[in-house]
């Protein structure tokens, strides 16, 4: 039965996520070939894309809290199908702007949030502690296969159709998930009764996660590394059409390659943490990451795609360890009826600094150009080894070696 469950929830993830790699890589290019965004334009959109992080993550874990989990993710799906569609729809009258491209991008980013949030508390409902780890690796795989064959193909069909009808394979994409999500068991909504106050159960979520001696540390780490990431969503459409001048399929191609790096850090990271402890395999990960951000916006010509395409990989490795490793944990060590506010918590802060990143490197590149804003970002990534290395997590080798000690302290 829980396995059934898996698989269809598994299926529907999957398949919506497919569809938004395609959508990630022909929304900028609709505003690139068909609105001529401008560099400030693009870091716009990429904030929009994530600004609900910022806005309604706290309250998005007590909401997730009290609702039925399969209305929150059907719903959400619909939401984004709706939004996404809007873009064609305006295209084909005529009327299409960047304005409404930042309208999209918001709409999506607040469904996202609660997609989010929900999809993570229902995972531990439906898998055993044990094998949380063997699945969040699956699902990182999963991520990163769509992330590799998405731009890829997101590439090409807007080379053959544009980049406006591109995103009809998006649309499609949300309706045969929420279709599917339909399917799975109804989760309860928290009983009637007495509830505290929104305000009080977001403050004990904030202060489980902030006073924790490893959740804390590792929800800096991704806010370090996010601030970057958020730089190099707004910039690397821009950076390789405007800068390098590559045509879309080889955008799509070059794009593609964080898949590839998060497909195979998926498929090595349960290995890797067995072998040097979950702990090490942090600040390993943390270090690696450094150099394959400061790789990415190097050489000139043919040398930059192949210095792009390897730093990207290296990138999305070493992210892909230090997300699964982490994401683990936290659904381990995390109390059942807390876990959907520590999850928001941490999406609160960590992708609350990726529209921040976007904004910052999209009015960076207008007069500094969008290959040293990179390096520039690049060398930022240096704070995530530093926040382990001056962490209690350096002196663990695994991050389960200390967890009734961290319990206590808490």
């Amino acid at each position: 039965m829980k396995l059934t469950t898996f698989w269809r929830w598994w299926t529907a993830s999957a398949t919506s996520q497919l569809g938004s790699a395609v959508g990630r890589m022909a929304l900028p290019l609709t505003a690139l070939t068909v609105l001529h965004a401008s560099a400030f334009e693009m870091g716009l959109i990429t904030a929009a894309t994530y600004l609900a992080y910022l806005l309604i993550s706290l309250p998005a874990g007590v909401i997730v809290h009290r609702l039925p989990l399969r209305g929150i993710q059907v719903g959400a799906d619909l939401i984004r199908a709706l939004a996404v569609a809007s873009v064609p729809l305006a295209w084909w009258a005529g009327l299409l702007t960047i304005a409404q491209l930042l309208v999209v991008a918001l709409v999506i980013s607040f469904a996202n949030v609660l997609f989010d949030v929900a999809n993570q508390t229902f995972l531990p409902e439906i898998v055993p502690a044990e094998q949380l780890q063997s699945r969040n690796s699956l699902i990182s795989g999963t991520h990163a296969a769509n992330d590799l064959g998405g731009p890829s193909l997101g590439g090409m069909v807007v080379q053959l159709l544009g980049a406006v009808p591109t995103l009809l394979v998006d649309v499609a994409s949300y309706l045969f998930s929420a279709s599917l999500l339909r399917t799975l068991p109804a989760r309860r909504s928290e009983p009637a009764g007495h509830q505290p106050p929104m305000t009080e159960l977001i403050r004990e979520g904030w202060h489980y996660v902030t006073r924790h001696p490893i959740i804390g540390p590792a929800m800096w780490d991704a806010t370090a590394t996010n601030l970057v990431c958020g730089a190099m969503l707004a910039l690397f459409p821009y950076y390789l059409f405007r800068e390098l001048h590559a045509a879309p399929w080889l955008v799509g191609l070059l794009i593609a390659t964080d898949g590839l790096g998060s497909l195979v850090g998926a498929m090595l990271t349960t290995r890797f943490t067995r072998r040097v402890g979950t702990a090490r395999a942090l600040i390993i990960a943390a270090f690696v990451g450094v150099a394959g951000a400061l790789i990415i916006p190097l050489g000139t010509g043919t040398t930059a795609f192949a210095a792009f395409a390897a730093g990207n990989t290296v990138f999305a490795i070493s992210t892909v360890v230090l997300s699964v490793t982490t994401r683990t944990y936290r659904m381990t060590a995390s109390p059942p009826h807390l876990l959907s506010r520590v999850i928001a918590t941490v999406k609160f802060v960590s992708w609350g600094a990726i529209p921040l990143g976007g904004l910052i490197a999209g009015a960076l590149a207008g007069p500094l150009g969008a290959r040293t804003t990179l390096l520039l970002f690049g060398a930022l990534t240096a704070i995530s080894p530093v926040i382990y290395l001056t962490s209690k997590v350096r002196g663990l080798r695994d991050l389960t070696d200390d967890a009734p000690a961290v319990l206590e302290k808490v």
